[in-house]
């Protein structure tokens, strides 16, 4: 398990280095930046649709969806990002404590 952290930890290092290495021409084009600035919202998407819907091995449409709906819905709205994170929250809790998987 130790090996595996330690060659994670110089992987990121690495890949971090391979970064900071490239000349800065090719950080400048207009289709690195188009990519560099869309990753991290492609990352944050998958994370959410994982956390969202997968259960052990299964798909799972639970509170979590309805959860997610109500924050679409918000933002969709352009509400506030404390409400459309609270909301969230509120409507998956609420759906558990009436026994809504």
């Amino acid at each position: 398990m130790w090996l595996a952290i330690v060659l994670a930890g110089v992987g990121c290092y690495l890949l971090k280095l391979a970064g900071l290495s490239l000349p800065a021409r090719v950080l400048t084009h207009p289709l690195v930046e188009r990519v560099a600035d869309l990753i991290p919202v492609a990352l944050l998407a998958a994370l959410v649709a994982v956390q969202t819907w997968s259960s052990a091995d299964a798909l799972a449409l639970d509170a979590r969806t309805a959860g997610l709906a109500f924050a679409l819905v918000a933002l969709v709205l352009r509400a506030p990002f404390l409400v459309v994170v609270v909301g969230a929250a509120v409507v998956a809790a609420l759906l558990r404590l009436l026994g809504l998987p």
